[in-house]
């Protein structure tokens, strides 16, 4: 199964062993490693150096531990992306700006392919998002609301690395800019105009118009990086 490991960064070996399966189909979603016994064996490297390689594989959102049940290969990876990106944000000491532009760059396109795979039940939740929307009055709500449309049309775009990366990023932006979300939407003018983007996006997207859904999208999120930026 495994290959003896010969190297003086022997855990990077094991790592990449690990992920090589895996890219083989040898390991799939949801399988049990071996034990950590049985990887010394099959490996040929100490305790210490499997320990170091599980770690970092949970680090990078490959493997995790289950209580009592030993190191599986994760089932879903759509949040795996957020602690890495959230250690090199801090490390290059990243501006939530950098991260709304990304987002940006991310959730316009995403408009535009899921404006051509939405799917009706899609729509239909989305719509009962934006009706919540309207009659909520508590601003971390509306926060909650707007977040879990946005995961919607991502969804709906049927592309599986589209949604990890977005839900990573949105995860960012919640982390980092909480607060400011908040001032947005203190003001009436703001949700107003805010639920207006929304049914806009809402509007292209049952349409089924790619051009005018990823516009509306790109209008939102220019709205909000903007106010951000005067509003520092």
């Amino acid at each position: 199964m495994f290959t003896p490991v010969k190297n003086t960064k022997v855990y990077e070996q094991v790592i990449e062993q690990i992920k090589e399966m895996i890219v083989s189909g040898k390991l799939k979603k949801g399988d049990r490693l071996p034990p950590e016994r049985d990887l010394v064996e099959q490996l040929q490297v100490s305790r210490t150096s499997i320990r170091e390689a599980i770690r970092a594989l949970q680090i990078i959102g490959l493997v995790e531990c289950r209580q009592g049940g030993g190191n599986f290969i994760r089932e879903s990876f759509e949040n795996s992306l957020f602690e890495p990106l959230s250690i090199m944000f801090t490390l290059q000491n990243s501006k939530p700006q950098e991260i709304l532009e990304l987002r940006k760059i991310i959730e316009v396109e995403t408009a535009r392919i899921a404006a051509e795979k939405i799917k009706n039940e899609d729509l239909e939740a989305i719509k009962a998002i934006i009706e919540q929307m309207k009659i909520s009055e508590d601003n971390e709500y509306s926060a909650k609301l707007d977040t879990e449309m946005h995961y919607k049309i991502a969804h709906a775009s049927e592309n599986f690395l589209v949604v990890s990366v977005l839900s990573a990023v949105s995860s960012l932006v919640d982390a980092f800019i909480k607060d400011a979300r908040e001032k947005i939407l203190k003001y009436q003018e703001n949700k107003e105009v805010l639920l207006k983007h929304h049914e806009d996006i809402y509007s292209a997207l049952a349409a089924r118009d790619k051009g005018k859904a990823a516009e509306a999208m790109r209008k939102h999120l220019d709205f909000i990086t903007g106010y951000l930026s005067e509003n520092k």
